[in-house]
């Protein structure tokens, strides 16, 4: 949550990392339209969970802050534009969300094109969303019917926005969006080429947000694996382990594809570190296909693994198959979760000794190796530098690091 007090302006931002970006738009164009007693809650819905904690944010604000008008906007209220208004809260819609108009000012039209989202400059990172959308149809997801078809923003214009980041002294930069490896899909580009451009910027680290599998190309590979300021960490778009699942959610890859894509991965860039979406309790997913779906974690090496319950989402094919109950999905979650705790504790166990590059966060104290993994400083170095680090100790999910010109002098 961000909140700009003097201006009496408050943005709450839920969800993914292309909300995050968006959440930027949004309080840069209550600014310019001179909003203010205004909080706007960016939402999210990617499982009901996410829905009832805006609710809840929500019907909170419409009590405790009578005097202030309260603005719901994101995936959450194009699904449930009526119940935020009956709530008594007004809905801006996910594509005028960014527009001054929105929230009192004036401003051009939608544009059928995608504008570029930058997140501020609290954080060392900036996330920079550069497509939303998606036009494909999974049946689990509600996104189409949230966010419309895939749609990108420019090459031209996503530059512009990284030089933006760059002056700031943001170091590294995230790419996201609702379907990223689709980027380019609508105007005749791909991920690929917008990324060679982001390259020739002077931007020094450059990680990509969640890809579907059945996307990385050849080109996109190459930069992945042969690019040194392209981080070794991909984030890949699994859903599940078995093939029969993934043909019910209407997935454009099968299990066999996902090992093959990891292990052409780790043997061309052997440090690169696998993270995944994963769902528990799919409609008809039996023990069976839940194995599947667990081994996966260890027969992709999966050290990062975003793992929630299935929930049905109103209006999606999969809301109308079987279901297996919440009570086994939610148990079934729990289960990756460990599983894939276990598995990333040893992987960080295996990072004992080694030296790694650390972006330094905001704090002075943590931040993030090339590979993702999470450390913690034992002393505090610039905020927003890049470093090298020795891994001197695990605490849990994190590495705890010690400076390298430290640790010569010691």
């Amino acid at each position: 949550m961000t909140t700009l007090a003097a201006d009496r302006r408050e943005v709450v931002n839920f969800g993914c990392r292309l909300n995050i970006a968006e959440g930027e738009a949004v309080r840069t164009a209550m600014r310019d339209a001179g909003a203010r007693d205004t909080i706007v809650f960016n939402s999210c819905a990617v499982t009901d969970e996410a829905v009832r904690q805006a609710r809840q944010a929500v019907r909170r604000a419409l009590r405790e802050r009578p005097e202030t008008e309260v603005v719901v906007t994101g995936c959450a209220a194009e699904l449930e534009r009526d119940v935020f208004i009956a709530m008594g809260a007004r809905v801006v819609a996910n594509d005028a969300k960014g527009l001054a108009q929105s929230y009192g000012g004036t401003a051009a039209s939608l544009s059928a094109t995608y504008t570029p989202a930058l997140s501020g400059a609290d954080h060392a990172r900036a996330f920079l969303g550069v497509q939303t959308g998606c036009s494909h149809s999974c049946t689990f997801c509600a996104t189409v019917i949230a966010r419309g078809t895939a749609r990108s923003a420019t090459i031209e214009a996503v530059l512009d926005a990284a030089r933006i980041a760059i002056v700031r002294g943001q170091r590294e930069i995230i790419l996201t969006g609702v379907d990223l490896a689709s980027y380019g899909d609508d105007s005749g580009t791909s991920l690929a080429a917008l990324v060679e451009a982001l390259l020739t910027l002077p931007v020094e680290r450059l990680r990509l947000s969640s890809l579907d599998p059945n996307r990385i190309d050849d080109p996109l590979f190459a930069l992945l694996t042969q690019e040194a300021r392209v981080m070794p960490h991909v984030h890949l778009s699994l859903q599940a382990g078995d093939d029969m699942v993934l043909t019910r959610m209407k997935r454009r890859h099968r299990r066999a594809d996902a090992v093959r894509l990891t292990e052409r991965l780790k043997t061309a860039r052997p440090d690169i570190a696998i993270g995944a979406d994963l769902i528990a309790g799919f409609p008809t997913e039996d023990e069976a296909m839940f194995a599947n779906s667990l081994a996966l974690i260890e027969d992709c090496d999966i050290v990062f693994g975003h793992i929630f319950p299935y929930s049905p989402r109103a209006g999606t094919p999969a809301a109308r198959m079987p279901q297996v109950g919440r009570a086994i999905a939610r148990e079934r979650a729990a289960t990756l979760r460990e599983a894939n705790a276990h598995r990333r504790q040893r992987w960080l166990d295996a990072q004992l000794g080694r030296t790694a590059s650390m972006l330094v966060e905001r704090d002075g104290r943590t931040g993030h190796a090339e590979n993702f993994a999470a450390v913690t400083l034992v002393t505090p170095a610039a905020p927003g530098s890049i470093i090298d680090v020795r891994m001197t100790a695990r605490d849990g999910d994190r590495m705890i690091a010690t400076p390298i010109e430290q640790d010569i002098a010691a």
